[in-house]
């Protein structure tokens, strides 16, 4: 929200030597984030002045249209006599009055003015556009023509108002009532203990059966209906400079006086408004929801396919605008400069209205049309402004259109009381350990609109344009606030000394330490996901990964959903990074993955003022989804660099299953590796990873390289390769009880074995039986070669060679007992997978 500062004195007797910097940390001290101070012609410096345009000669023989034009500036050049500029702009004509700038001037951004010659005239001074004078968008995409009767030789930087500070504030999802001027002199007001002058105490005539007819047919979509109407307009009135730059500073484009000044009362009064030409509306105007199909074109030309959910504003012939968010088309006001201006708007029907916050913000969500009226819809519009906001647009319109306001006034009103709380006097003092005490509560409760009743227990009346107090702890932060947050005591929290980081983080610190020295880099994503993704990675319908925690506001319709797995994030930052030129990736994320829960219960609000009970702890987290901490890494391109020390090679499954038996090192976990297919994985390419909890195997992960559907459904490099781990169920198995090495003094017995087995049994099979038959002599085993030749070894079958190691504790092994240990192995080994030893 911008707030020009020469706005806000109007309602605010702000000193005369405040900046925008001192009201800046006023309101920042308040609870308001000032983001900036924008200092409006800081660097300008005139003359600049109101000059007539007495004659434009038009030049030929350059590339583009310029004129030569003589221009009466009266005396503010020294001599009275016309002033020569050479100018490209086409958008004006002798006699009209614009804004000159003279030799010796500086114009925004530090641009000098200086008598000089230009396409072979002399050109002293030159003629603005709004653009140059820093003043934004005026719609013109010209030079400034102002209106008529402007006097030649007026001072312009105080005619256009070119001198002032703007704040721009960052309001927050709970502060509607501050995307306002009306807000944010309320704030001040009360920052600077001064009083306000509120632009919405204005007498506004009750309703009558004489207006313009309305009908509502959902009460809870709009509670509350205001129409009035103003009649012969006059169309070739214009919005005066005044209007056109508080329009301009606070950011909107002016468009013709009735669309401006709606607008202005909205950026006033915080109230959205819609002008409806009266000749174009037929019949009743309705608010009800739209029909599952119906379309509407709106004032941005787009043809919109409405939603059941939709609240739509009719008349007889169907929807005439999408309430809250935007008009439309069909009623359009026609602005005499239009095409169309012959049939300019005389007669206007003025719409102020209050409608249900999540209906507005839905709609503006699901037609991705996010406008100034939804904005404050969304955030909560004080529903008692509606009929003074119609008021104050019927003034302007008859003073600045010259129309003449009709009698009836319309007004639908759908009966509510006000909110009200009791809350404890003492209730403040408790939440931030500060005595404020009752007389301090009740002022700073009342200096933001609050009725207050009672002693001990306050009775406290809500203001209706601060529907975000809804509970003792809002009116609690209030005072808070109000009374500074810098004044809080600072207070250490004091932790009992000895126990540091939880088992679960330091596994957590361990596993990201040990795939970054494995070359991994960490890239943490948003919990996010799209539905779709699951088909996009080959997920079976009724995988348990597709069930999903789905979020009631997400960030973005695109993602409404927590994720269940790492990968689609991770896989998602390799294709952006591929996309940037960076081919060579190998990335790691641990973070929680969401799984509801067969009943979902309903979480409750804890309280502030005192530590949670157990139970009430174990309510909320029976509230909440699973949410198991998960582990992933993917790959792609080159794993290792071609260079003077070799040829290199490329990241492949075999990576990826490393990566999981590192995290279950990290974790003390004995991790059983075996074949397997899941997902996304390519079925030839994936390994299982397996582990005994409580005497059961359980599937804690996969790895290896990814389906080539995969890859092309979700654009990532051709063979890239993905592992991903259950890291909680690693720990809750897991041993991570630092181990000392034993170092013998005895020698090892290095003892090799090739054996041939069909091509479909996994390694780690065979390895598992050679450990399991070898004893406890052996020492480590290490599959060291593969071989598969169809002529020596028989079709189907393939020969793996293991090296064994065997050593005693105590003793030097006789070559006896190493070879017994290793017939013993191969035995089993032949046993439990036909492995029959390589002649």
């Amino acid at each position: 929200m911008r707030v020009p500062l020469s706005w806000l004195r109007e309602y605010v007797d702000l000193p005369a030597t405040e900046t925008g910097r001192d009201v800046q940390a006023k309101l920042v001290s308040a609870g308001l984030e000032v983001e900036t101070v924008e200092q409006l012609g800081a660097d300008l410096k005139g003359p600049l002045v109101v000059g007539q345009v007495l004659t434009i000669e038009e030049l030929e023989g350059f590339k583009k249209p310029i004129r030569f034009c003589t221009v009466d500036v009266g005396t503010a050049n020294g001599t009275g006599e016309p002033q020569e500029i050479v100018c490209g702009a086409r958008n004006f004509a002798v006699g009209d009055k614009v804004v000159v700038v003279l030799p010796g001037a500086v114009l925004p951004g530090g641009f000098a003015i200086s008598a000089r010659k230009t396409y072979g005239r002399n050109s002293h001074g030159m003629i603005c556009s709004s653009d140059e004078l820093g003043m934004g968008d005026d719609g013109t995409k010209g030079i400034i023509v102002l209106p008529p009767e402007t006097e030649v030789g007026k001072d312009a930087i105080e005619l256009l108002e070119l001198v002032d500070e703007v704040l721009d504030i960052a309001v927050t999802a709970n502060r509607g009532d501050c995307l306002s001027i009306r807000g944010v002199a309320r704030e001040t007001a009360i920052a600077y203990g001064l009083p306000l002058r509120d632009p919405a105490l204005l007498d506004v005539p009750g309703p009558n059966a004489f207006g313009h007819p309305v009908q509502v047919s959902d009460p809870f979509g709009c509670d509350r209906f205001t129409a009035r109407t103003v009649t012969g307009l006059d169309p070739e009135a214009r919005s005066p400079i005044w209007l056109k730059r508080r329009l301009q500073k606070v950011g909107m484009r002016p468009i013709s006086l009735a669309v401006d000044i709606t607008n202005y009362v909205m950026m006033e009064l915080g109230q959205p408004l819609h002008a409806y030409d009266r000749n174009l509306v037929q019949g009743t105007i309705g608010v009800r929801r739209a029909t599952e199909g119906e379309k509407i074109v709106t004032l941005d030309g787009v043809t919109r396919k409405l939603h059941a959910e939709d609240l739509v504003i009719t008349d007889d012939r169907g929807p005439i605008g999408l309430a809250g968010v935007m008009g439309g088309a069909d009623t359009e006001i026609a602005d005499h400069d239009a095409e169309d201006g012959a049939n300019a708007s005389t007669e206007v029907v003025i719409e102020a209205a209050h409608f249900d916050q999540v209906s507005i913000a839905r709609t503006a969500r699901r037609h991705k049309l996010s406008s100034e009226a939804s904005r404050r819809f969304e955030r909560g519009v004080d529903p008692l402004a509606a009929s003074a906001a119609a008021q104050r647009t019927v003034d302007l319109l008859v003073l600045l259109a010259g129309g003449t306001a009709d009698a009836g006034v319309t007004e639908v009103i759908a009966p509510s009381a006000p909110h009200t709380i009791a809350v404890p006097a003492d209730h403040p003092d408790k939440v931030a350990g500060v005595v404020y005490g009752r007389e301090t509560v009740v002022r700073r409760l009342q200096e933001v609109g609050c009725d207050v009743y009672g002693q001990d227990e306050l009775i406290v009346t809500v203001p209706s344009w601060r529907p975000d107090l809804a509970d003792i702890n809002d009116l609690a932060e209030e005072v808070i606030r109000l009374e500074g947050y810098e004044n809080l005591p600072s207070t250490l929290p004091k932790p009992p000394s000895g126990r540091g980081l939880t088992h679960r983080q330091r596994l957590h610190r361990r596993v990201g330490r040990a795939l970054a020295g494995a070359g991994y880099v960490e890239a943490p994503n948003y919990p996010f996901i799209s539905e779709q993704v699951f088909d996009q990675l080959g997920l079976d319908a009724d995988d348990p990964a597709r069930r999903v925690v789905r979020l009631t506001n997400p960030l973005s319709d695109e993602e409404p959903a927590l994720r269940t797995s790492l990968l689609p994030g991770l896989l998602g930052a390799l294709r952006r990074n591929d996309g940037r030129g960076s081919h060579d990736l190998a990335l790691f994320e641990t973070g929680l993955v969401f799984q509801p829960r067969a009943e979902q219960g309903v979480a409750v609000a804890l309280p502030v003022d005192r530590r949670p009970t157990d139970e009430e702890i174990a309510t909320l987290d029976a509230a909440l989804p699973e949410q198991p901490r998960h582990v992933a890494v993917v790959l792609a391109g080159a794993r290792e660099q071609a260079g003077w020390w070799g040829k290199g090679r490329p990241a492949d499954w075999a990576d990826a299953v490393e990566a999981g038996r590192v995290v279950a090192r990290e974790a003390g976990a004995e991790l059983i590796v075996r074949k397997g297919q899941y997902g996304p994985w390519h079925p030839g390419r994936c390994a299982e990873f397996v582990v005994v909890v409580d005497g059961a195997e359980r599937v804690v992960g996969h790895a290896g390289e990814l389906h080539p559907r995969v890859v092309k459904a979700l654009g990532l490099p051709a063979r890239t390769c993905a592992a991903e781990l259950d890291l909680d169920v690693l720990e809750q198995v897991g041993d991570d009880t630092p181990q000392a090495p034993s170092i013998s003094s005895f020698p090892v017995a290095t003892q090799d074995v090739a054996l041939v087995v069909d091509e479909f049994v996994p390694h780690t099979e065979v390895e598992a039986a050679l450990r399991e038959g070898a004893g406890e002599l052996l020492e480590g085993i290490r599959l060291f070669d593969v071989y598969e030749n169809a002529e020596q070894l028989g079709e189907g079958r393939k020969s793996l060679a293991y090296a064994l190691r065997f050593r005693a504790g105590d003793r030097t092994l006789t070559v006896d007992e190493a070879s017994a240990a290793r017939d013993a192995a191969v035995a089993l080994a032949g046993e439990r997978t036909g492995a029959v030893l390589r002649s």
